[in-house]
């Protein structure tokens, strides 16, 4: 059992709109055992819908396409059906009066344009659309010798995903024949692809079920873990069975699974730990605070941030010394050491982070070139009998360390402050940072 999901319209093809639907339909099918075998997207042109149908329902068992049915000279999907099945387009009387009800109670007249919502090609069957006027469409296998069973939907998302999960996705599972497939997704931050490929060995064999494979977006390493077998039971169990196995394999580099991002585990750490935040930053000019404050919630752990981009401000605004800023220069351990404390101090905050570099494109010199960036780490300091204190804000035990990040100013400036983010984290799980 297989499908092919078709995108419509001219937005996605010229890049103005993500096609975020076929995504979200190709995870509900895998969860029902039926296989995605292409994504597909076409211009709002009749002749390009009609040879991407034709094609499509040659190959797959189900065809399911999202957009182009709205009420607009531009919305070609029905007619491209229709003239793919050999038949013309006729006009839905009940659809039609669903139509003028909908506009009578908007205390509106129906434009005539909208008449054509009510179309259908002849031989198909409508599909309820509770959240908007678009009707679906609904082509059984075997009409007009197509080997797929066709469904078209809304290209709105929420109008596509109501009428998907209502009408379309029960009939496929009812189909059944195929296995299951769960997904979970583990994700990294330190090491590069291919180092974390080494780490997980025999994990990666391209023949493994579940497979384990291997993405990265800025700077973020994800383990994608698929397990198909016939069962949903087998298929759950498999699946834990590998992420324990890549857990065990990557340990603490793994820092959340699914819709994790490291500041939104930062900010769990930091709330249920009852632990305060605060920032100093030059280079990334505020970056790591947006980090923290994207959360939402983050009042509870986030005291308050500086962004010292000049030496005049780190002077006056955070007190650091001109000797130890003519002596060692602005991007120094030195400099962002007196940066951490002198923020932890201000905003009598229990951490503070700071960050200092040469982010580019211009700026850098032969001992310090584009990429050196310092990042400090202020923590409270060790109270007497080996606990720690919850007060001594004048004081602080302060851990810094200067990196050397490759990139253009935006990559320079993400990963310095997800370094920052690192420290944090690993000093939270008491351990020494691994990379």
């Amino acid at each position: 059992m297989n499908a092919i999901i078709l995108s419509v319209g001219d937005e996605l093809v010229l890049g103005q709109t993500i096609d975020t639907n076929s995504a979200w339909i190709d995870q509900q099918l895998a969860a029902v055992g039926c296989e995605v075998i292409a994504d597909a997207i076409v211009a709002d042109r009749q002749e390009t819908i009609e040879a991407a149908i034709r094609l499509a329902a040659a190959h797959a068992d189900f065809l399911i396409i999202s957009g182009g049915i709205g009420p607009t000279a531009d919305d070609l999907t029905r007619h491209a059906l229709a003239a793919v099945m050999g038949v013309p387009l006729e006009l839905n009387e009940a659809w039609l009066a669903r139509l003028e009800s909908f506009f009578q109670k908007l205390g509106r007249a129906m434009p005539q344009t909208n008449r054509i919502q009510a179309m259908i090609p002849r031989g198909a069957e409508t599909i309820e659309n509770t959240a908007g006027t678009a009707a679906g469409i609904h082509v059984k296998s075997g009409i007009s010798n197509l080997k797929s069973e066709i469904f078209v939907m809304p290209g709105v998302p929420k109008e596509m995903k109501i009428m998907f999960e209502r009408d379309v996705l029960p009939h496929i599972r009812a189909k059944g024949g195929g296995a299951v497939i769960l997904s979970r997704t583990l994700h990294t931050f330190g090491l590069g692809e291919s180092s974390v490929a080494e780490k997980l060995g025999d994990l990666m064999k391209r023949d493994r079920n579940p497979s384990v494979g291997t993405t990265v977006a800025n700077g973020i390493v994800s383990l994608r873990i698929n397990a198909r077998l016939p069962s949903r039971d087998e298929a759950q169990q498999q699946l834990d069975s590998t992420t324990d196995a890549c857990r065990a394999a990557l340990g603490d580099l793994i820092f959340g699974a699914d819709a994790d991002t490291l500041p939104s585990v930062l900010a769990a750490s930091l709330a249920s730990a009852r632990k305060t935040i605060c920032t100093a930053e030059s280079c990334t000019g505020g970056l790591l605070a947006k980090m923290f404050t994207d959360i939402p919630g983050s009042s509870d752990y986030f005291a308050q941030g500086w962004v010292t981009y000049s030496n005049e401000a780190k002077h006056d605004r955070l007190g650091v010394s001109e000797n130890i800023l003519n002596v060692h220069g602005a991007v120094s351990e030195p400099v962002v050491e007196a940066m951490a404390r002198a923020a932890r101090r201000l905003a009598k905050s229990d951490f503070a982070l700071s960050i200092s570099g040469i982010a580019g494109p211009s700026g850098g010199t032969p001992s310090k070139p584009v990429g050196t960036v310092c990042i400090a780490l202020a923590i409270p300091p060790v109270a007497p009998g080996g606990g720690r204190g919850k007060g001594g804000y004048q004081e602080s035990r302060v851990s810094s360390r200067t990196f050397h990040f490759t990139g253009d100013r935006e990559m320079i400036r993400d990963r310095s402050a997800k370094i920052a983010l690192a420290m944090l984290r690993f000093h939270l799980l008491d351990k020494p940072m691994p990379f």
